[in-house]
Order: structure tokens, then sequence, then C-alpha cells
């Protein structure tokens, strides 16, 4: 739970300050070969024993690469913004008593307090299937929070390296505000976006903006990596909220409020939906054999008494082997019940909390994948666009990150009760 270096909070017996939690979209509880230190599938950020942000101080304009190099070699926090061969600016950054810093990123260097790596979608998430060449930045992104109430959480662009510099080389897109300040944007982008309504089930989604080294708030790029950075948006922040996303390229963040995450359902919550659905005994409709959710703690093998679905229908059946058409795709089946023909899969509950918008019982599956949630969670996830790639959106299943398909992307179930 607590990253290197939190485990001595102020006070023994006091409850440490939590910020907030930040959850890896694809990841149904845990990463599939299990949660290791600084890698696993949330992290939660808690207020630290001292304070560890930092601020911009004294800036400096330098025409000497030998100049440069000693002032970030000074063992303070500083950004360079290299112009040209012959003229870069180091902005040095001072303690900031108010803040605390959390890094995140691919690299695995002590800086790094929380590691996350490419998701892969749908089941193939395993150390097997690793990504040759990762768009995620070493580097990706700071998250600031402050260290009184509100403890207000802001994201940046880039973070601090094990010399505790941020290099924005030559071909990176950089720039000068008319205020003096000097900007710039990661390679790949941090892009983030601010549901309107907050995390609830009447929320929308919002617009997909790219936060800045300083944190502005810009429109997006035309390509993931242009050059030319977006329009300034004055309006807007990068004050996180409930619910907001955050985009890395390859691999996307949800970030829930403590506020937030005491409104939603637990794992213990959604075991208890599970032991309810399984004691209402729902039958197969063609075999009458009683079908049930499997234990939380086995989430990848399918059992036998498991619910199947075909998805252009709803129906929830046990599995049999006959269907088939010979004018459709291999999984695609004609229901018993309705002839309806579609994909028929196995239904699996979705076990990450922080998914959840309310504490409704599992009603709707996604399309394609089978992860069952909530009428009012599916229905949000099947109307956010996800960033894919460099400049595409679909909406995607968060417990798999499978993309989905369909009409509406989620169906609801149809259970048939026991006939006696």
């Amino acid at each position: 739970m607590f990253s290197p270096g939190q485990e001595e909070h102020c006070a023994p017996n006091k409850e440490p300050v939590k910020y907030g939690e930040l959850v890896v979209l694809g990841y149904n509880g845990a990463l599939p070969n299990g949660d290791r230190g600084r890698r696993k599938s949330r992290f939660a950020l808690y207020k630290r024993p001292k304070a560890n942000g930092v601020k911009p101080s004294t800036v400096h304009v330098i025409s000497t690469p030998q100049a440069s190099k000693a002032i970030s070699c000074k063992g303070q926090h500083s950004i360079s913004y290299t112009l040209s061969r012959n003229q870069t600016v180091v902005v040095e950054y001072t303690h900031d008593k108010d803040t605390d810093m959390f890094q995140v990123g691919r690299s695995t260097e002590s800086p790094i307090d929380f590691v996350v790596t490419d998701t892969i979608s749908g089941s193939q998430n395993t150390d097997e299937a690793q990504i040759t060449q990762s768009t995620i930045s070493r580097f990706a992104c700071r998250i600031v929070c402050d260290r009184n109430e509100p403890y207000t959480a802001r994201i940046f662009a880039a973070g601090f390296d094990s010399s505790k510099n941020i290099f924005l080389g030559e071909k990176a897109a950089k720039w000068k505000n008319p205020d003096g300040h000097m900007d710039g944007l990661t390679t790949n982008g941090v892009l983030v976006m601010h549901p309107r309504g907050g995390f609830t089930e009447e929320s929308q989604p919002g617009v997909w903006r790219e936060i800045s080294v300083c944190g502005d708030v810009y429109t997006l790029r035309e390509t993931r990596s242009a050059q030319q950075r977006g329009k300034l948006v004055e309006s807007e922040t990068n004050v996180l909220q409930d619910g907001s996303l955050i985009d890395l390229c390859g691999a996307t963040l949800l970030w829930r409020t403590a506020d937030g995450l005491f409104h939603t359902p637990t794992q213990k919550h959604i075991e208890a939906l599970r032991q309810e659905i399984n004691a209402a005994r729902p039958q197969c409709p063609v075999g009458l054999n009683t079908l049930a959710f499997p234990s939380i703690n086995r989430k990848e093998v399918v059992e036998e008494k498991q619910p199947w679905a075909y998805l252009s229908c709803g129906h929830v059946h046990g599995y049999h082997n006959w269907g088939h058409r010979s004018d459709t795709e291999a999984n695609e089946r004609e229901c018993p019940m309705c002839r309806t023909v579609g994909p028929y899969v196995p239904l699996w509950l979705g076990c990450e909390a922080g998914f959840y918008v309310d504490a409704g019982p599992p009603t709707h599956a996604f399309t394609p994948c089978g992860h069952v949630c909530s009428e009012k969670s599916a229905k949000y996830w099947s109307q956010i666009p996800l960033p894919h790639g460099t400049h595409a959106f679909h909406a995607a299943c968060p417990f798999c990150a499978t993309q989905l398909v369909g009409e509406q992307n989620c169906i609801k179930l149809i259970f048939q009760g026991p006939v006696d």
C-alpha cells in the first residue's frame, strides 16, 4: 500500500492522510502475475512524513553545455530547456514545505513511486506478452498534493530523474510564455480528461486535454508526438478530481479521491454481491444446472458452473457445445432461447472496486469480453472514449482494456431463476 519510505507516519496511532489512489485501467484487481513492490494495479498516495515537493526558483540562461551541466549537478531539482546548441534555459527548483510529490513512469529507478508498464488489452496481460517498444515515458508525470486541506492534487507532465533533472531536448516542443516562464511538452504527452459531474452514474465524459511540464492545459496536438502544441485552455486547470483519467500513451490511470473512494463499494461489498447472485441459484434454461460466479481469487480459470452469456440478447446459460452455425464466425452461436446469433462468452465479475460508480448489483456485461458490473458502471464506461495508439479513441472495458463493440457496448443479462 505504501511507497518506499512512507511507512513511518507522523503519529503511531493516527490514520495517515490519504490524498487519493491511482488505478490502472485494464486490470481486474491486480496485475496478472501479482502486484510486486512499486509495480501494481493501484497505488495509494499518502501524506509523507516530510514534505518532498519542489517549486520553481532561479532561472539561468546558459550558452555552453558545461555551464548547464554545472547547474544540473548542484544536487537541486532543475528543468533544462535546450533551445539550440548554444542556448539552454535551466529553471532551478527549490524545496516546497507545503507539498508532497509523487512520480509515475516506466523506470524502476528510485525517483519513481509508481512503476507503470504498457497495458495489453484482453487476457494476454502476462509477462510473456512483453511490449517490444514501450511508448510510456520512463519519467512520465508527477502528481503534487497540497499537505493542507483540502489536499488538492495537481498533475504535471514529466518526472525528475535520478539526477533530479528534467531535460527537454532540442526536438521536444517547448516555448516561452508571455509572462516569460519556459514550458514544454513530453514526446508522447500526458493527456487528462475530467468527467463532467464527477465520478457518478450521472457524469458525462469531458474533453481530453494535454498537460504541459509546468501544469498548463492545452488542446490536443494533431498527433500524439507532433512538434506543434495545441491551444492554451485558460479556463481549465491541472487539478485532479474524482474520476479524472490520465493517459500516458500505453497505460491509462484513473484518479480516485479519498472522499470518492469512501463512497465506492469495497472488495467485500463486491464479494457479498457475488454470493447474493449465487444464493439465488440462477440456472441454465436448457441444461437446468445451477450456475455460480467463481470466487474472486479464481479470476482466470473457467469453471464448470461458470455462467456464459449470448452477448447479442443477454440470455445467461451454462457452457454447452451446440448452437454453432456454419455461416457465422467461430465464437458466434445461436441462442436456444430467442434464436439471436452473436458471441457466446464466459462471464467474469468485475473485481476492481475503484471502477464502480455505484454499489448496484452486477446486472450488465461489457461486449465482447463478458466482464460483469452494475448497470450504471457499465453504462458510464461504455461512453468514455479512451486514447488508443497515437491518435485514435475508443471505449474499452476498464477490467481488461478490450475495445468495446455492439450497439451499446454493454448488455443487460437475463438470468433464469431455479424452476423448483
